[in-house]
């Protein structure tokens, strides 16, 4: 679906449509008015596969759809209104009437079509934007002398625009393919919106402060390697990344396991890295509302206040993601059980051999990835009373 897939357009007299002109406030705008500027209308026309042609009232009437839904659809994609400007092409009727025909048919409702609209924006949108400030624009500085960036703009779109559609639509497939996987294994209905997940946050200490005393390239470059090295480490351990937030990211793990590593694997690359600050994560587990590929409630909410409450390069998780580790054998129910554990396999084994015979053949005794140590209750807004606890690995600081 292209940028201007589906535009405003039709049903009503062209003059009569006030929706057109009017923007609601929570919508955001990543266009701006139709350009007359020769070069940025071929590479419109370039990108988009067609030229202009349509206004939003003939791009709806041609499509079939009323002006009221084309208007929504294009609003949802986080286009501005633009009056009854000649901007529109064939490729925005064509996916205006295919969005409309999923409605028709019954294979969406028209709710579910404005989700798809707005789910789609919004992340090709910030996608886009990154390509052009950070890809497209370190590589259309002029090559020679003399040449200027819109003669070298063109044939370089030209040339990467293919091979970039292909690499979307692959990437598109693959998480598509792998989305749809979890949904299937859901154990019913309901779980596939409110699942039982781990969900956790990481924050930079202190990134308030970096603000004002970093340059704004020494910053961005902080911000990416941050990001990036959260996006590597969630996705090669099992986990998926929901989203960055500059100096934060959230991700989600099926299981309380896999997130622990997550975590604590997170402490451990940025403690390697001295240009990085401290780290610190909160996790919490529990039912979790999953809606256009965020999450929302009580679980996320908790995660995100242990997360203000944690130690520099610590992990605090609740008591439920605790459990979840005990239950699943990745942690002891408590240290001093395991060590007692430990301590009557040691004598068992001293006893036989002085005895003069081989130890019972008896279970090795589990090993445990993490350690858990109870924090001190505290009242923490909005969600009462919690018992944190400390994550470690075994072996190290609170196992």
């Amino acid at each position: 679906m292209t940028v201007g897939d589906t535009s405003s357009g039709a049903g009503e007299e062209p003059g009569a449509d006030s929706s057109v002109h009017a923007t609601p406030h929570h919508e955001v705008d990543h266009t701006v008015e139709p350009t007359d500027d020769p070069l940025a209308i071929r590479l419109e026309a370039l990108i988009l596969g067609a030229d202009r042609r349509y206004t939003p009232f003939q791009a709806a009437r041609t499509a079939g759809v009323s002006m009221d839904l084309a208007s929504r659809f294009w609003r949802a994609m986080g286009f501005a209104d633009i009056g009854q400007a000649k901007a529109l092409t064939e490729a925005d009727v064509l996916a205006l009437r295919r969005l409309a025909g999923l409605v028709e048919a019954g294979l969406l409702s028209e709710p579910m079509a404005i989700q798809v609209a707005r789910s789609t924006g919004q992340t090709t949108a910030r996608l886009a934007e990154w390509q052009i400030d950070s890809f497209l624009e370190g590589l259309t500085e002029p090559p020679e002398p003399g040449m200027t960036r819109t003669e070298v703009t063109y044939p370089l779109v030209e040339l990467l625009l293919p091979e970039l559609q292909e690499f979307l639509v692959y990437v598109w497939r693959r998480q598509l393919a792998a989305a749809t996987g979890r949904v299937v294994q859901a154990a019913d209905d309901e779980e596939m919106v409110d699942r039982r997940l781990a969900v956790g946050f990481a924050d930079l200490v202190g990134f308030t402060r970096l603000t004002r005393r970093l340059e704004e390239e020494e910053l961005g470059e902080l911000v990416e390697s941050f990001e990036t090295t959260a996006a590597d480490l969630v996705a090669a351990h099992g986990g998926r990344l929901i989203k960055t937030l500059g100096d934060e990211v959230l991700f989600a793990a099926d299981d309380a396991g896999t997130a622990a590593e997550i975590a604590l694997r997170l402490i451990e690359a940025m403690s390697q890295d001295e240009t990085m600050p401290a780290l610190r994560v909160g996790i919490a587990f529990g039912t979790v509302t999953t809606r256009m590929g965020d999450v929302f409630g009580t679980t996320v909410n908790l995660a995100s206040r242990l997360t203000s409450i944690a130690p520099k390069d610590a992990v605090l998780v609740d008591g439920a993601f605790a459990k979840e580790l005990v239950r699943h054998g990745d942690a002891p129910e408590s240290e001093a059980q395991a060590a007692e554990a430990v301590a009557a396999a040691a004598e068992r084994a001293r006893l036989a051999e002085k005895e003069g015979r081989e130890p019972d053949d008896e279970p090795p005794l589990p090993t445990y990835r993490f350690g858990l140590q109870p924090m001190w209750q505290r009242p923490v807004r909005g969600l009462g009373v919690v018992e944190p606890w400390l994550l470690a690995r075994r072996g190290k600081s609170g196992s």
